[in-house]
């Protein structure tokens, strides 16, 4: 009969003389130093984002509406060609026009309970601007070259809601976001082609890079609404980016996380009062607007034929943006619906 072999040593004093399981140890080791590499990536991207925005005092001075339970924000998105390098005006398509203007503007509004609402206001939109009467809201923008507080007042004014929050956005910066993205998926009701916009574009669903979706969103002509069929497309756009920018395929992707969070943020412009916190917010309620948590609609109008100056503007509907506005203001926001 066989005798036993004696226990190696170097088990002897282990319970039940098992080998340590190494390898065990060693994956968890690296697990561990994989999350805490993900975590802090998550933290710190978009720290670094956020210190090269580009902050600037954008609030007006004088009486202004109440504060709102809620927080508003004016989304801009700017064509100012200042900063262009000739290459990125060539490839966006922008023309060399000089001076500041606003491409879109929309009021988001995140409520402290209900749904959020995006609101567009068309840049016809004859309203009266302080020390200069009655011009289309984009003028606003021009007339303080390019800083925001008479735009800001000018929509006071009018809407009795508080702005809490500016956010803007120029052509590079855009189209550099989309890009990051890997693209957006957009479905055209039928075919667009507008030589100004320097699109053509099939009828049907398709991903659109960064230039197209320029195109698309600034295309005045291709489907016959103007400015109305611009801001309808706009906030599609906004809600797309949002829902996309915030999936868990761009947090759970390192390197289109790191592109997401900081390309076009040298395009970016905030108030200097937003924290990262009010920014987190922001972005939040652009993704609540591409689904059934948000409400899209543009402001009612009334006229679409108003005479300024040598041009034509449109009129709001005064008894209809009256009640969006005030139920905006109360908190009210479950009852309003997209349009």
């Amino acid at each position: 009969m066989s005798q036993p072999q004696p226990m190696d040593p170097r088990f002897a004093s282990r319970p039940n003389g098992r080998r340590p399981k190494k390898r065990k140890n060693w994956f968890l080791r690296t697990l561990g130093l994989l999350i805490l590499a993900f975590v802090l990536m998550i933290v710190t991207v978009p720290l670094y984002a956020w210190s090269r925005i580009d902050k600037i005092d954008a609030m007006p001075d004088g009486t202004r509406p109440a504060a709102t339970s809620g927080t508003t924000y004016l989304l801009v998105g700017s064509d100012g060609r200042e900063g262009l390098s000739r290459a990125e005006r060539a490839r966006l398509h922008t023309g060399k026009d000089s001076g500041s203007r606003t491409d879109s503007i929309m009021l988001m509004h995140v409520p402290a309970s209900g749904p959020t609402v995006l609101v567009s206001v068309p840049r016809d939109s004859v309203l009266t601007v302080p020390g200069h009467g009655k011009s289309k809201v984009n003028a606003a923008f021009a007339y303080n070259k390019g800083n925001p507080s008479l735009l800001i007042k000018t929509l006071e004014n009018k809407t009795g809601l508080r702005i809490d929050h500016y956010v803007e956005i120029g052509f590079s910066g855009f189209a550099s976001i989309i890009d990051s993205l890997g693209g957006i998926n957009m479905c055209v009701p039928k075919a667009m082609k507008d030589e100004d916009a320097h699109i053509n574009l099939k009828a049907g669903c398709q991903d659109l890079d960064g230039v197209n979706a320029l195109g698309y969103v600034r295309s005045r002509k291709a489907d016959g609404k103007n400015d109305f069929g611009r801001v309808e497309r706009q906030r599609q756009m906004v809600g797309a980016v949002g829902k996309k920018a915030s999936s868990p395929s761009t947090f759970l992707n390192p390197v289109r996380y790191f592109s997401v969070a900081t390309k076009g943020v040298d395009a970016l412009t905030v108030d200097k009062d937003m924290s990262l916190f009010d920014f987190i917010k922001f972005a939040r309620g652009m993704r609540a607007v591409s689904g059934s948590g948000g409400i899209t609609l543009t402001v009612p109008i009334g006229d679409d034929s108003v005479r300024v100056g040598s041009g034509i503007g449109v009129g709001w509907d005064e008894a209809k943006a009256k009640a969006l506005f005030s139920a905006i203001k109360s908190g009210n926001t479950s009852g309003l619906k997209s349009s």
